[in-house]
C-alpha cells in the first residue's frame, strides 16, 4: 500500500469510528431525589406551633434529611388571623422561605377546631355573632366545656373564613412553589369529624363538608387541594364514601391522617378509597405522631412502606422531631425514598459516535419509572452538548415524549419505554464550530430547561447529567 493510500485509509477509519454509535447503561445510584409533587413533607407546626420545627435552626430546612422536599404547615386560624383583617403571615412564610430557598415547596393546613386551644377558630368571630358551641374532648357538647367550635356553616362563620381564605389564596394560590393546600376548615384537627368534639350529626356533616369543598374550590383554582379521608367516617370501611367521592369530582385529592395510629389489623383504612385518586392525582399520607405510634406499639416499618405501596402515595410525613425520626428510621426511610412518588431513571442511551453540524442525528433511550405514582407534572428528555468551558452549544429537547406517559409497577419492575428521538445541533443557527463536547440528559420542561432530578451521577448542578462525549463535524 502506498504512503497517500495509507494515510487515507486511515483517515477514513478514524472517521468511521467516530461515526460508531455507542450504547450506555445507567445505573440508578440510589439516592434519594428532590423533585416537585413528591417527598417527604416536615411538619415544622403539627398543629402546635411548637410541634415540630420549634428546635430547628433558622438556617435549618432540613437539607440533611434525604428527600425532604417540603414544610407543611398545619396551624389554626386563630394564630394567622389573630385580629379581623390583622394578619400574622409571618407565621407562614418565614418557614416557607427557608424551604423554598433551596429550591423545596410548601404545604398548608388551616384548622378552626383543636382539642388543646379554646378558639382555634378566631374568639373575635364568635363575638362578631357566629353560633357554635362549647365542648370538652372525648365527651362532646357541655355548656361548661373548655373548647370551642362555631357551627362550620354559619353565616357568620363562613363569611369570615372567605374573607381569611381569600387574603391566603391571594398570597399563596397558584404559586409554583406551594405543593398542596389542605381543606382543613372543618373538624377536628381538620380532619373533617367531629366525633370527639362537637358532635355534628353525620348526615348534617354531610352536607356542611361540600361548603367547605367548594369554598376552597372557589377561591384555590389553581392549587392541588386536598381533603382528609376521615371525612367519610376514620373507621369507614364499607367502600361507601359520599363525601370523598364529591370531593373527587371537584378534583380534590386525597389525603390519609391514619397511618399507624393503630395497630394491625387498622394500621389504615382507605387504601381502597386512594385507587380511586392516585392514577390521576397525588396521594397524601401521614403517619401517627412517631413516639405515640410507638408507645401503642403501632409503630411497623414495613408496613409503613407499604402503605406508600398500597395508597401508591407521593408525600409521606416526617411527623416527629426529624433527628430523632432519622435516626430510628433510616433503613425504612432510605427504602421509601425508592418507591415514593415517581422515580424517572434512564435505563439506555444509544448515542452516535458523530454527526455533522445541522443535520440530524438520532438518539435511542429508554425510560423507566420506577416509583409507585406517576410524574403528575410531566417532563421531557432533552440532549445538551457543552463545550470544555461549560457553555451551551445545543440544547435539544424531545416534546413529543412526555415522562407522564411512563407506567407505574411492582418494586423492581417497572416496565421501561424505549423512545428514538431525532435532533439537529447547529441548523442554521446559532453558529456551531466542529469539536468535542460534552452530553448530558435531563428531563424538564418543554424547552429544554431541566427540572427533575434523575437517580444519576454526573450533576452539573442544574439538573443536567453527563452521560459521554460527541463529536460535531
Amino acid at each position: 500500500m502506498g504512503k497517500l493510500a495509507f494515510f487515507f485509509a486511515a483517515w477514513a477509519a478514524s472517521v468511521l469510528g467516530a461515526q460508531e454509535p455507542v450504547t450506555l447503561r445507567p445505573a440508578d445510584d440510589g439516592r434519594a431525589l428532590v423533585n416537585p409533587g413528591m417527598g417527604w413533607t416536615m411538619h415544622f407546626y403539627s398543629n402546635m406551633p411548637g410541634n415540630y420545627g420549634s428546635r430547628l435552626e433558622p438556617s435549618d430546612a432540613l437539607a440533611w434529611f434525604p428527600g425532604c422536599s417540603t414544610v407543611y404547615l398545619r396551624i389554626p386560624w386563630a394564630d394567622v388571623e389573630p385580629q379581623e383583617g390583622v394578619f400574622n403571615w409571618a407565621a407562614l412564610d418565614t418557614p416557607a422561605q427557608r424551604w423554598t430557598a433551596r429550591g423545596c415547596q410548601v404545604a398548608f393546613r388551616i384548622t378552626c377546631s383543636e382539642s388543646w386551644l379554646r378558639y382555634a377558630t378566631p374568639e373575635w368571630v364568635k363575638q362578631a355573632g357566629a353560633k357554635g358551641v362549647f365542648w370538652d374532648y372525648g365527651k362532646g357538647p357541655s355548656e361548661q366545656g373548655a373548647l370551642w367550635d362555631p357551627d362550620f356553616v354559619d353565616p357568620v362563620f363562613l363569611a369570615k373564613l372567605e374573607n381569611f381564605l381569600k387574603a391566603m389564596a391571594a398570597r399563596y394560590d397558584g404559586q409554583p412553589e406551594v405543593a398542596f393546600i389542605d381543606i382543613g376548615t372543618y373538624g377536628l384537627w381538620g380532619e373533617g369529624h367531629t366525633g370527639a368534639s362537637s358532635r355534628v350529626p353525620q348526615a348534617k356533616m354531610d352536607e356542611d363538608v361540600k361548603r367547605h369543598i367548594d369554598l376552597h374550590v372557589k377561591l384555590f383554582p389553581h392549587s392541588l387541594l386536598c381533603i382528609s379521608d376521615d371525612v367519610s367516617g376514620p373507621g369507614n370501611r364499607s367502600g361507601v364514601y359520599p363525601l370523598l367521592d364529591y370531593a373527587r369530582s371537584k378534583g380534590v385529592t386525597l389525603r390519609d391522617d391514619s397511618i399507624l395510629v393503630q395497630p394491625p389489623p387498622n394500621a389504615w383504612y382507605h387504601a381502597d378509597q386512594a385507587q380511586r385518586y392516585w392514577p390521576a392525582l397525588p396521594v397524601i399520607l401521614e403517619h401517627e405522631h412517631y413516639g405515640s405510634s410507638v408507645h401503642k406499639k403501632a409503630w411497623d416499618p414495613d408496613l409503613l412502606l407499604k402503605s406508600v405501596e398500597d395508597y401508591h402515595a407521593s408525600f409521606m410525613s416526617i411527623h416527629w422531631w426529624p433527628q430523632e425520626f432519622l435516626e430510628k428510621n433510616r433503613a425504612v426511610i432510605d427504602r421509601i425514598n425508592r418507591r415514593l412518588g415517581y422515580r424517572i431513571q434512564l435505563r439506555e442511551l444509544t448515542l452516535p459516535g458523530a454527526a455533522k453540524v445541522g443535520e440530524w442525528f438520532e438518539v435511542e433511550w429508554t425510560w423507566a419509572n420506577a416509583g409507585v405514582a406517576p410524574c403528575y407534572g410531566g417532563g421531557f428528555p432533552a440532549l445538551t452538548l457543552k463545550d470544555g468551558k461549560g457553555g451551551l452549544v445545543a440544547v435539544l429537547s424531545d416534546e413529543a415524549f412526555d415522562v407522564r406517559q411512563l407506567p407505574v409497577g411492582a418494586p423492581e419492575a417497572a416496565t421501561p419505554v424505549a423512545r428514538r428521538s431525532r435532533f439537529r445541533a447547529g441548523w442554521t443557527a446559532p453558529a456551531t464550530k466542529p469539536g468535542d463536547y460534552d452530553v448530558f440528559v435531563s428531563v424538564g420542561k418543554r424547552d429544554g430547561t431541566p427540572v427533575l432530578a434523575l437517580p444519576l451521577p454526573g450533576d452539573d448542578g442544574s439538573r443536567r447529567y453527563r452521560v459521554g462525549r460527541m463529536t460535531l463535524r
